[in-house]
């Protein structure tokens, strides 16, 4: 009995210890036609509640610009998404039945815990955050998904950051059950002067690829005019569609090999290039699209992004995409290259019974957990603090995100 493992339950408390937060996940997934429900419960100290309201909130915001840079009032900063519960008194319309984690808890924190409900619209972007330069402080730039639970008389009245609890979770997009068709595209390339032409042709093995996995190119060269093929040059590249005031596009490399593989005129070629897209070798480039936040060590280059619905272009947020790019570099004749979109994501968890703690999770998340050492068997809870992020440059780190 004593190896049994408990219900994961992450909690935080305000710097006050007055009030305290606790959620099952911190991981919420966007199943594209519905989004995991945010329930969760919160406890009051009842001598400082005393005659006010308990309120939580769930915001959604962009940030587009370093927070050192947030002076005479303006803040780079937009929010996509705000919704208010008012946990105490509760109001009879808000009301919806309490899940088995939120009825648990309840029956262990006693009458001072109040459950709190969100529901996280579909068109929502996913968490990404954007690398920042190693000179950048603060947060970072990107899309994230903040609860912030306090106790006021109103909700426009003025909460210091010692009063509050402010915890940060996820929505998060896991790999399709049924991928798409393997991505195959060819061109013919003629030359001026000559009625003879170059034809290439590339495809990838599939078309789903999971974090770190080596992703196979195959090239197929058949060379009928007088021209030579000096180089091949193969980059998987990631492109960023930051959604904000207007449309822009960014793009990064994140993978390429260079060989000097030549076909000569009057010949044909075939080669299967490999290549491996991870964070590990692009940590420098400022801007890149990453899962989730930054600052630990088990981030990863941010998934594609699936979209059901594109037209709020606004509410997108950063939508990220991959591309495989193969370019011939020929002499005297420019180059020829084509690009071959695939999709690179998370596979999704295996579906477990409520909130066990189990042996693996997925690799964005196991560095910001903290473990509690008291652990009861009675009530089948494992109580885990959402760890601090340590941000360079912070000066007080209470002040700074879970």
């Amino acid at each position: 009995m004593g190896d049994k493992a408990g219900t994961r339950v992450f909690k935080k408390s305000s710097p006050n210890c007055k009030v305290t937060v606790y959620l099952g996940k911190r991981d919420f997934v966007d199943h594209l036609d519905q989004v995991d429900a945010v329930d969760g419960v919160i406890l009051v100290d009842p001598e400082y509640l005393k005659d006010r309201k308990v309120f939580v909130t769930l915001t959604c915001a962009f940030r587009y610009g370093r927070e050192d840079l947030d002076v005479l009032g303006l803040s780079f900063r937009k929010d996509l998404y705000i919704s208010t519960f008012q946990a105490f008194p509760p109001i009879a319309e808000e009301r919806k039945p309490n899940s088995r984690l939120q009825d648990r808890l309840l029956k262990k924190l006693g009458q001072q815990a109040h459950p709190f409900y969100f529901t996280i619209p579909q068109n929502l972007p996913c968490s990404v955050t954007l690398q920042p330069g190693p000179e950048d402080t603060g947060k970072a730039c990107g899309v994230d998904f903040e609860i912030r639970a306090f106790c006021a008389k109103s909700i426009e009245e003025k909460i210091h950051k010692r009063n509050s609890v402010r915890l940060v979770i996820r929505k998060v997009q896991y790999a399709p059950e049924k991928p798409g068709p393997q991505p195959m595209v060819e061109t013919t390339r003629s030359f001026l002067m000559s009625d003879r032409s170059l034809h290439l042709e590339a495809s990838l093995d599939k078309e789903l690829y999971y974090h770190g996995e080596p992703i196979s190119v195959n090239v197929h060269v058949t060379n009928n005019s007088t021209k030579t093929v000096k180089r091949v040059k193969i980059s998987v590249r990631q492109y960023a569609d930051i959604c904000l005031f207007s449309t822009a596009q960014y793009k990064c490399p994140v993978a390429q090999v260079e060989a000097d593989d030549q076909v000569s005129a009057s010949s044909t070629f075939c080669k299967v290039y490999t290549l491996t897209p991870t964070l590990d070798k692009n940590r420098e480039k400022r801007g890149l699209a990453l899962d989730g936040k930054l600052k630990h060590e088990d981030t990863n280059l941010a998934s594609s992004t699936i979209v059901k619905d594109v037209t709020n272009k606004e509410v997108l947020g950063i939508l990220v995409s991959y591309r495989v790019k193969v370019k011939l570099v020929v002499s005297r004749g420019g180059d020829v290259s084509v690009e071959l979109p695939f999709v690179l994501m998370h596979p999704k968890p295996l579906d477990l019974p409520l909130s066990p703690v189990p042996e693996l999770d997925p690799p964005i998340d196991t560095n910001l957990i903290e473990f509690e050492t008291n652990i009861s068997q009675d009530d089948d809870f494992v109580f885990e603090d959402f760890a601090r992020l340590r941000l360079k440059g912070a000066v007080d780190d209470k002040d700074e995100d879970c």
